[in-house]
């Protein structure tokens, strides 16, 4: 079976890429090549990471959205061996038409007659971000019927409107049977681990590279370390 990983959210700026390379790099430490794809018109980010040798998928036509460039996605999926896995990190300006293209062409139930299995990741953000995160996974749930992992993104803050938390949320509470995992992605001291992450982050690494890095501190890798084996084991947790 394939399996088809995209990470889909309206709001800009919330940590879509760094998931899709979390994701890519576990993937890749469990032993399988995955099938990286940007198709961000905007950000090239994922793009950017030399590891994952990610292909690029333009859905520009002059200034204006080309909706039939999304064919090309499907296309690919089609072509690749059946056991392929794809990771796919889609931008925020992309999201409203590629959501209107996969309801328009049912591209949900073609690919699950096809025997793809399509797993929707999407991030929630603490802060100023938050309302427009959940409104953006209220949309996912609303028009998808497919598997929804939630990864709750704190690096702004706590994932929680007036002292209640996600999972206290009505929208958790309604969609249990929808949300196949929460993935938390905690805070860290911004002083060391936190600026340590900045590093790979800025420069596009993984974390193998920079565990093999000497351009960092002993120490920054013994952080960076710690950081990959805590969330590695969180993506293990989900069981994607």
């Amino acid at each position: 079976m394939k399996h088809l990983h995209m990470i889909l959210q309206g709001k800009g700026g919330v940590g879509k890429s760094f998931v899709a390379s979390l994701l890519a790099q576990h993937f890749q430490a469990k032993g399988s090549k995955p099938i990286c794809i940007d198709t961000d018109p905007v950000n090239k980010t994922f793009a950017g990471y030399k590891a994952f040798d990610a292909a690029r998928i333009e859905l520009m036509n002059g200034d204006d959205l080309d909706p039939r460039a999304f064919d090309e996605l499907i296309e690919t999926v089609m072509a690749a061996e059946d056991c392929a896995t794809f990771v796919v990190d889609n931008g925020a300006s992309s999201f409203v038409p590629l959501c209107s293209w996969l309801i328009e062409n049912e591209v949900i139930g073609f690919l699950k007659d096809a025997g793809v299995n399509l797993v929707v990741h999407s991030v929630i953000t603490g802060g100023q971000a938050y309302a427009d995160t959940m409104a953006g996974l209220g949309n996912l749930l609303k028009h998808f019927d497919v598997p929804l992992v939630v990864w709750l993104n704190e690096f702004y803050g706590k994932t929680e409107h007036n002292g209640t938390p996600f999972e206290k949320t009505a929208l958790f509470k309604g969609n249990t049977d929808r949300i196949h995992a929460v993935i938390r992605l905690p805070q860290r001291r911004k002083e060391t681990f936190g600026h340590d992450l900045d590093l790979i982050l800025r420069d596009k690494k993984t974390f193998a590279e920079a565990r093999l890095d000497p351009g960092l501190s002993i120490m920054t890798r013994q952080r960076l370390v710690m950081i990959w084996r805590d969330l590695d084991q969180l993506i293990s947790n989900a069981n994607l």
